[in-house]
């Protein structure tokens, strides 16, 4: 087992590989940017070294300076998280032959399944279902002209070397084709370093059903039942729930047979992802294999008991799944809400800022993956997610009523969040109802605005405003060993002393 290991991320899932770590007896490495100085992710870690400035292309996406880290500090394996370098597969290349162990899937089949393009082709080759669309990425505006006619509207334009809904588009009509495809190459660029996209056939209001796979370097492969993903606000997932209210038993058996059967083909290792859209005829297809942890792992966990992470790890140390097909069961229901700093309200724009005061839920059944903490600053560099929400219950009203009392109790003062607007969206009849498509959100809160704040939640944004006034700004303090300039919370508290023994 490793002895120590480099989390190339931030934030919450920093965070939640930090807690594995520990858990496991690993020594913790925090890599981050002038701009995380005083993170969670950093405060938590075992040793924590600056890689950059705050732009991910100077720090996170750095991949000379995240080796340069490793091998100074002694880390024999880096887990990419999600994001970032987390499905580049020039970055875990790049660690085979440095000696590093990538903690995620061979270099070979990132790269397979990281093209979406190549992966469309070879589940074609291997009779697995897939969304019409193209084959090879155009070379002229034409060509995507022709294939788009050949589709048929509406299109789907698509990132090759990416997901996370960067860079996708909806066209319905050809005189929007070309703007779109602008659009989308920049964004894929931003997000992945590479402008390459395609079209897929655009099937209206389908569900959005992923498959948890595991696979160990010895041949063994399970899945863990499906999350469903249909809750999303410009093709990013929001609300994730297990199981999903539309598969039968048999469905569930199909699907996830043919998940792993896409892993097999692929020659995929580690833990991943494989996407479907499910259409109003139950027929589904094979959308993309996530090459990563998700996101919303932890609904699995919670249904399954299973820490994904810890598995992560043990498969990249090269030890053999111990779990069996026949033995994973899943019991409950679990529910996921994404805390975003953003404004719902307005577009869903981000909003950084400093936390004023933060207020995580309790109770039976939930369960809190954040990165943040009152005073901590949000920056305006990075993904704007803060925290993940999730809750267990016995059944899926009860796991309903238990986020909206959750969510109730969840309080972050000083940016906008998406919290109110996700209350709404668990409390809606349609939501209770389980009937969950990708359409939700266009469908029921196009022009979403949030009730007026109530005089007992001003007064106490003010209060908390004030007590920050007094507060001293962080600084950075030294510290012995290889950890340096790590914020200190004790900084947040205003001026204190060790006081005397009467």
């Amino acid at each position: 087992m490793f002895k120590k290991i480099l989390i190339a991320n931030r934030g919450e899932i920093a965070c939640r590989i930090i807690r594995a770590c520990r858990e496991m007896g690993i020594v913790s490495l925090a890599v981050y940017s002038e701009a995380d100085r005083a993170s969670l992710h950093v405060q938590m870690a075992d040793e924590a070294a600056l890689i950059g400035a705050p732009a991910a292309a100077d720090s996170y996406l750095n991949m000379d300076r995240i080796i340069e880290t490793a091998h100074a500090f002694g880390a024999e394996a880096i887990h990419p998280g999600y994001g970032f370098l987390a499905e580049n597969p020039e970055f875990a290349r790049r660690l085979e032959k440095e000696g590093i162990v990538f903690i995620g899937p061979n270099s070979r089949a990132l790269e397979l399944v990281g093209d979406k393009i190549r992966a469309r082709q070879t589940m074609e080759k291997a009779g697995i279902p897939i969304i019409p669309g193209m084959k090879h990425v155009a070379r002229s505006i034409d060509e995507y002209i022709a294939a788009a006619r050949k589709i048929g509207y509406p299109v789907m334009i698509k990132a090759s070397a990416g997901g996370g809904g960067k860079g996708m588009r909806i066209v319905c009509a050809e005189e929007d084709l070309r703007p779109a495809l602008e659009a989308g190459s920049r964004e894929a660029r931003a997000a992945f370093g590479d402008e390459s996209i395609y079209l897929e056939k655009c099937i209206e209001d389908p569900r959005h059903v992923e498959f948890q796979v595991l696979a160990d370097n010895h041949g063994q492969i399970v899945h863990l039942f499906e999350r469903e993903c249909s809750i999303q606000r410009r093709h990013q997932k929001i609300v994730e729930e297990t199981p999903s209210q539309a598969l039968t038993p048999e469905l569930r058996r199909k699907m996830g047979e043919t998940a792993k059967k896409v892993v097999a083909v692929s020659g995929y290792n580690n833990a991943g992802t494989v996407e479907f859209l499910l259409d109003r005829n139950k027929d589904f297809y094979f959308l993309e294999v996530n090459a990563r942890l998700q996101v919303e792992h932890p609904v699995t966990e919670l249904t399954t008991g299973v820490d994904l992470v810890r598995q992560q790890i043990r498969i990249a140390a090269g030890e053999k799944l111990t779990l069996k097909q026949d033995a994973l069961t899943q019991r409950g229901h679990a529910i996921e809400c994404r805390i975003y700093a953003e404004d719902p309200a307005n577009n869903f724009l981000p909003s950084s800022g400093k936390i004023l005061y933060f207020q995580e839920p309790r109770g039976p059944g939930v369960r809190h993956d954040g990165g943040i903490y009152s005073g901590c600053e949000v920056p305006i560099y990075y993904d704007p997610i803060l925290a993940k929400l999730i809750v267990w219950a016995e059944t899926r009203d009860s796991a309903c009523a238990r986020m909206a009392a959750a969510l109730n109790d969840y309080v972050i003062l000083g940016i906008k969040t998406t919290i109110p607007f996700l209350k709404d969206v668990i409390c809606h009849p349609k939501f209770r109802e389980g009937a969950t498509t990708t359409g939700f959100i266009k469908n029921h809160f196009e022009n979403w605005q949030e009730e007026e704040g109530t005089p007992e939640g001003l007064s106490l944004a003010l209060a908390v405003a004030a007590l920050d006034e007094l507060a001293p700004s962080p600084k950075g303090n030294k510290t012995a060993g290889p950890k340096t300039e790590v914020y200190s919370p004790w900084l947040t508290l205003g001026q204190w002393r060790i006081g005397e023994k009467p």
